[in-house]
């Protein structure tokens, strides 16, 4: 009951004086720069949840989740190490790879980039790179007409000018030794396959083919550069490197995702932090109107507060009604955020607004993820920032003595 007339209270001062058919001015700015500063700060947060999720999607697509690797350069036991992890829970696919920096040219057009080699059936299972593939296809690679087969990014296809069935030529800067010197080695390959997976690094800069092509290619003999191993669970990556490690030790090393893309990731992480404490600040700022509107609302309503108090109102039931004044507009505000930050983040994930150059972004188009969490921590934090802002004017009702106000009454 006296939480009842407390409540009433609070809601009648908040609308206005001509026939109390609406909310105040000075209550709806309040309402509305909570909202706005939420709305700001969920998308926000969505986009780079996005941001972060979208190149993760996009890295362990191309890649694997760990990599076993030589520390002198090449495996020639991989078949052994494949064996070996076959049996592990937590790992669902090995395959392996011979990698190498090359340039690919056609015409007077040419480019550097990294030719890994593969096994077409196996690199299906250690990888989701069949699902990027828009011509074309990784059973290709095989040699057919006399010319090995070879894959490239959308990009990497654009900027030399080439298309399916194309030939190509690959050069590499490691070749024999002649009476000149080094030697490149030089050999055409027709255009097998076309993939393309939205991230800029891996379209211009990556080109698949055969293992066995990429093993002769590279003079490698029956080696390769490494294993690359899928996992049931990504995020128990930094355990099964670990334990991979254990396993063979010296002179083979594990690295896992995470540590491969250690730096773009922390980047992503602390800049969503970043953005959080800056974006905070909106709500603050919203909360100052809060206060500035309540101490006005205390400063209009010292004759009523002092009538409640000749009738028995205590100083804690004033300040009651003022802190649920000031709460009432701190969830008002936070759940049109929230809507509106909601619909807005659809808008955007869904109809895909706001298109990115993928040279410079990685991406090409802006990303948006909504997770729980953050809607939770913004919506916690928006309400809590506005109830502390309703202490100090509460505070203020409550010390008001009852005799000035009504003295000349």
């Amino acid at each position: 009951m006296i939480l009842r007339y407390r409540l009433f209270i609070a809601l009648r001062y908040l609308r206005t004086k001509k026939k109390q058919k609406g909310i105040s001015v000075n209550a709806l700015i309040s309402i509305g720069g909570v909202a706005v500063g939420v709305m700001a700060l969920l998308v926000v947060l969505s986009v780079m949840s996005g941001f972060h999720e979208d190149l993760q999607k996009k890295i362990l697509g191309v890649n694997a989740h760990v990599v076993v690797l030589n520390y002198r350069g090449a495996m020639p036991e991989y078949r052994t190490v494949i064996d070996r992890v076959k049996d592990d829970r937590d790992i669902r696919a090995s395959a392996p790879f011979v990698m190498g920096q090359v340039m690919v040219s056609s015409g007077k057009k040419a480019q550097g980039v990294f030719l890994r080699g593969i096994e077409p059936a196996s690199e299906l299972e250690a990888t989701d790179i069949g699902t990027f593939m828009k011509e074309g296809g990784l059973d290709g690679l095989v040699s057919k007409d006399g010319l090995p087969g070879i894959v490239v990014g959308r990009e990497l296809s654009s900027s030399i000018g080439v298309f399916m069935g194309d030939v190509v030529t690959v050069l590499s800067p490691v070749g024999k030794i002649g009476p000149l010197g080094m030697l490149p080695k030089v050999r055409q390959f027709r255009i097998a396959g076309i993939f393309e997976v939205g991230m800029f690094e891996y379209d211009a800069n990556l080109v698949l083919t055969d293992l066995k092509t990429a093993q002769d290619f590279f003079e490698m003999g029956d080696a390769v550069t490494g294993v690359q191993l899928k996992l049931e669970d990504i995020y128990r990556a930094s355990s099964v490197r670990e334990r991979v490690q254990a396993m063979f030790g010296f002179p083979l090393y594990a690295k896992d995702w995470m540590q491969m893309n250690r730096n773009l990731f922390s980047a992503l992480k602390l800049e969503k932090f970043a953005m959080f404490v800056i974006l905070i600040l909106i709500i603050l700022v919203a909360s100052f109107n809060i206060v500035s509107g309540l101490i006005m609302n205390v400063i209009e309503k010292k004759k009523e507060i002092a009538i409640l108090k000749a009738m028995g109102a205590t100083d804690r039931g004033i300040m009651h009604i003022f802190m649920l004044q000031g709460l009432f507009i701190g969830v008002a505000g936070t759940i049109v955020g929230v809507i509106g930050g909601y619909i807005l983040c659809y808008i955007l994930n869904t109809y895909e607004v706001i298109k990115l150059p993928a040279d410079v972004y990685y991406l090409s188009r802006l990303p948006v993820k909504t997770k729980a969490i953050d809607f939770v921590v913004v919506s916690l934090s928006a309400i809590t920032i506005s109830f502390l802002a309703t202490i100090y004017p509460a505070w203020q009702a409550a010390r008001i003595n009852p005799v000035e106000p009504l003295r000349y009454e």
